[in-house]
């Protein structure tokens, strides 16, 4: 399994259209969530992912700030659920985004509060509602 580790600028047009497609595939189409998933954040962002023969199996970006460093469009592929794939990309997103030496932050829908807690996430807030979809934010010092 080859992970892929890319700034915007280097990615080739196929990898943009490929992140593009499984992001919109899953936040837009099958969570039935018509948003603007293009948010003007990629080009700040280092994109990681795998994939196989069919494409992206699983992905998320990174966007180191001055006081945080930021994990977000995490996805993996409908085909490949269930197979610890999830767990596999956040733990290595965790290791490549405390190379940054900030706090992690997400901001993860509720329901998975489980799963990013098992990385050392912690809630803080309260839920709030973004596209329709109950959220929290999560932070890991």
């Amino acid at each position: 399994m080859n992970w892929y580790d890319r700034s915007f600028d280097e990615l080739t047009t196929k990898q943009l259209y490929d992140i593009l497609r499984a992001r919109t595939e899953i936040f837009v189409v099958e969570q039935q969530c018509p948003y603007l998933e293009v948010d003007g954040r990629d080009e700040e962002s280092r994109h990681l992912w795998l994939e196989d023969e069919a494409g992206i199996t699983a992905y998320c970006r990174l966007i180191p700030k001055p006081e945080e460093t930021h994990i977000g469009r995490v996805i993996v592929a409908s085909r490949v659920r269930g197979t610890g794939l999830g767990y596999t990309l956040m733990e290595e997103a965790v290791r490549r985004a405390e190379k940054f030496e900030r706090p992690l932050y997400l901001q993860a829908q509720a329901h998975l509060k489980k799963f990013y807690s098992s990385f050392g996430f912690v809630q803080k807030g309260e839920p709030y509602d973004e596209d329709g979809i109950p959220h929290i934010d999560m932070w890991k010092m």
